[in-house]
């Protein structure tokens, strides 16, 4: 049982024990409008608002405004409508010398995010109508900075001169996509009295959580983060939206080495990417795959399959999935939604005259690239199936 005057308004929905359910949303800049589309898809066949259905909603950076306004009530059409407007107001480009700190400044975005969120609302009970998870890097600290709104959590107890549910909420999401060249630092003073509490926060993607998923489910369940939701197949289901992906060529057998420059700017783009694909294993791993996209030949999909793990890829694929009445003693159902935005991908879904490295930008936010986006994330819509994917925590036909 919790705390009903420590829950407030959230008492009555969080205060029994029952199945969860939880969606984890990717950083990745103005393709956060790719993981709309998959999430109208979504509402539209839960046909309820997100924040109702997930008990808990995680994001970072531009999955971060994602979440946040999810979990303050807005629709997808509303954060759809929220992209289009502002978008390209969020990338304009600073003075000549104020580009020596960030191509953007943080003006026209700071402002939005007060107006949708309410420049005075913050983490506590009542403000949002379910659970969040925000993904920040402190770089005062070196650290990585997950915040919540459980009112439970050992930081967010209201007599704390510190405490993070005082954080207003356009801030915290401000901070999470501050990243750096493109934008500026975010800077929060957790205690107004106390120096040594103001830190200087950049974006959480430059974490090992660009992908929140796997962080999702251990603040869901670990007793460190005070709500200790029971695991299992039948008690919860983890679905994660990514905001598209292609790899990058590197060099070749006949030109292996590259010079510093090249190197130097592929290794974040590699160390992110490769952060994001193992966030995604590990789920895969602990909890029961339904769906997601080939992680390599040797792992294939990680979703369970009948009969010997023999043959060729396209044989083993072949094979007939494990029933989902079947428990497998996973700790949770895991759906992973993503979009592949190379060449080949690209063709797949019908968008065969989109240039890849177009599609594949994250700060190109004219009109018509969003638009562009949408159609993409429109065709890749239709990988999303509630019915099947989300087992019997999928609504009653």
């Amino acid at each position: 049982m919790i705390d009903r005057e420590l829950w407030g308004p959230l008492a009555d929905r969080y205060g029994t024990v029952r199945p969860r359910k939880m969606l984890a949303l990717d950083g990745g800049g103005i393709r956060g409008v790719l993981t709309l589309s998959i999430l109208a898809a979504i509402e539209k066949q839960l046909g309820q608002r997100l924040c109702d259905y997930f008990d808990y909603i995680a994001g970072t950076s531009t999955g971060a405004i994602i979440a946040a306004g999810l979990a303050k009530g807005m629709s997808v059409d509303d954060l759809i409508g929220f992209y289009r407007e502002n978008g390209p107001g969020m990338f304009q480009r600073t003075r000549f010398l104020a580009r020596l700190n960030s191509l953007y400044g943080n003006g026209a975005l700071e402002q939005q995010l007060k107006v949708v969120f309410g420049a005075d609302t913050d983490l506590k009970p009542g403000g949002l109508k379910s659970l969040l998870l925000v993904v920040t890097r402190n770089a005062t600290t070196d650290s990585p900075w997950p915040i919540s709104n459980n009112p439970a959590a050992r930081y967010n107890a209201l007599h704390r001169d510190d405490c993070n549910l005082c954080i207003p909420l356009w801030q915290l999401v401000r901070a999470s996509t501050a990243a750096p060249i493109f934008f500026p630092p975010e800077v929060i003073r957790l205690d107004p009295n106390d120096e040594s509490k103001a830190f200087v926060f950049v974006d959480g993607g430059l974490t090992p959580y660009n992908n929140p998923a796997f962080l999702l489910y251990r603040f869901a369940t670990d007793p460190a983060y005070r709500l200790e939701w029971p695991r299992g197949e039948r008690e919860l289901l983890l679905v994660s939206v990514g905001t598209g992906a292609a790899a990058t060529a590197g060099a070749t057998a006949d030109d292996a080495t590259q010079n510093m420059l090249a190197t130097g700017i592929t290794v974040p783009t590699a160390l992110m990417y490769g952060s994001l694909v193992d966030q995604d294993i590990n789920c895969r791993a602990v909890g029961r795959c339904t769906y997601g996209d080939l992680i390599d030949s040797e792992l294939l999909d990680m979703v369970p399959r009948q009969g010997p793990d023999e043959g060729s890829r396209k044989e083993r694929l072949a094979r007939p999935l494990v029933p989902l009445e079947e428990d497998l003693g996973r700790s949770f159902l895991y759906s992973r939604y993503n979009i592949d935005l190379s060449g080949a991908g690209l063709a797949k879904l019908g968008c065969a005259d989109v240039d890849p490295g177009l599609a594949q930008k994250m700060d190109r936010a004219t009109e018509e690239h969003i638009e562009l986006l949408l159609r993409i994330g429109g065709c890749a819509a239709a990988q999303v199936n509630v019915g099947q994917h989300f087992g019997r925590f999928a609504p009653a036909s």
